[in-house]
């Protein structure tokens, strides 16, 4: 089956989007700073800190914010909405300092994960289907590539593929038993292992905001920035998720590596 022209140039679109670099490069930017100042001022078993925080802000999110939005496919998001929201919370966690991270971490990651479903719905997406709910958590596994990361193991379908077997051992679980739980077992080891990716953003962020002089202001732009690149994730998954609809993953997914 042959890409229409709109259709491929959308899938250039998420393409561009997908593999662009990183939340640390982008925060670099933003502060004129290298965020390797930060690292050094952060504890030294701040890796262990903020794998828990971010673990935990994961699943509440989950909890708070997809499984309860309704079915509203095509609509357009509203993405400045959420952006504001999240700066807002950006700020005081930026005045409070690094100890405010695990109360800030799971309201803008909420906020994050409602904007995410949003995006979803206006690719088409029904956020009531199990598929769509597990899809818009799978954007945070989609921080862009780090400096930890392999080349080869941290391009977009590679992701994808590596949490395949979790994704779907969720779903099966979902299908069959809901959520009556926040400890349903296959959905924690989805949670886990994006949480290991998720906190590589979150560690950055966090470093950016250890640096000296970085107050609410610098907080406010920390977080929009972060929202703003999750929300790019976001737009990248949905649209190859939407063509895969279309011309099916295979397909989809060999035009990418071409394009």
């Amino acid at each position: 089956m042959t890409f229409q022209q709109k259709d491929l140039n959308d899938l250039k679109k998420a393409k561009m989007l997908l593999e662009n670099p990183g939340i640390a490069a982008k925060i670099t930017n933003l502060l004129a700073t290298p965020i390797e100042k930060g690292f050094e001022l952060l504890p030294d078993n701040w890796n262990v800190k903020v794998g828990e925080v971010t673990q935990a802000a994961l699943s509440k999110a989950v909890h708070a914010a997809v499984f309860t939005m309704k079915d509203a496919p095509g609509e357009e998001a509203s993405n400045l909405w959420h952006k504001i929201v999240v700066a807002t919370t950006g700020g005081i966690g930026g005045f409070f300092g690094l100890p405010a991270l695990a109360v800030e971490l799971p309201i803008s990651t909420t906020i994050m994960l409602r904007s995410i479903a949003d995006i979803a719905r206006s690719e088409g997406e029904t956020i009531s289907k199990i598929a769509s709910k597990i899809a818009c958590i799978e954007v945070f596994a989609l921080g862009g590539p780090s400096k930890s990361d392999d080349a080869s193991k941290s391009g977009y379908f590679t992701i994808r593929a590596a949490l395949a077997r979790s994704v779907t051992k969720a779903a099966e679980y979902m299908a069959e038993k809901g959520l009556a739980e926040e400890g349903a077992p296959a959905l924690v080891r989805l949670i886990t292992q994006i949480a290991e990716r998720f906190s590589i953003q979150v560690s950055e962020k966090a470093a950016a905001q250890a640096i000296p002089a970085i107050g609410a202001a610098g907080g406010v732009l920390i977080n929009t920035l972060f929202i703003d690149h999750f929300q790019d994730m976001a737009r990248g998954h949905f649209i190859v998720r939407r063509l895969e609809r279309k011309y099916g993953k295979e397909i989809v997914e060999a035009t990418y590596k071409t394009v």
